[in-house]
């Protein structure tokens, strides 16, 4: 969360859990999570204010980044490609992820 939305909570509120959606989230699927679910859940992060979500999955390959009031981009690629790195944007300036570590354990 972005340290201007906690400064904005009250006392009670950073005590209890906070009402907050994180500023950025990642879903990274296992064997056993639905995917249909995952999606759900980050329509429902960027609903609630989330400006930058990566699902990851493995299994597929693929990515799917969700952003506020933009079409979800999907990037799908196969095992025998490097994996793309994934930028954290204005959100997270200068972090990124490389797939690699993931999807090539």
């Amino acid at each position: 969360v972005i340290l201007q939305r906690w400064e904005g909570l009250s006392r009670e509120e950073k005590k209890r859990f906070p009402p907050l959606c994180p500023d950025f989230v990642v879903e990274l699927r296992s064997e056993t999570d639905s995917l249909e679910q995952l999606r759900s859940k980050m329509r429902e992060y960027r609903a609630n204010g989330a400006h930058l979500g990566w699902l990851i999955d493995p299994r597929t390959p693929l990515v799917e980044i969700y952003r506020p009031n933009r079409e979800v981009e999907t990037l799908n690629f196969s095992f025998d490609q490097a994996p793309p790195t994934l930028s954290g944007e204005s959100i997270l300036p200068g972090f990124i992820l490389d797939l690699t570590v993931i999807l090539n354990p």
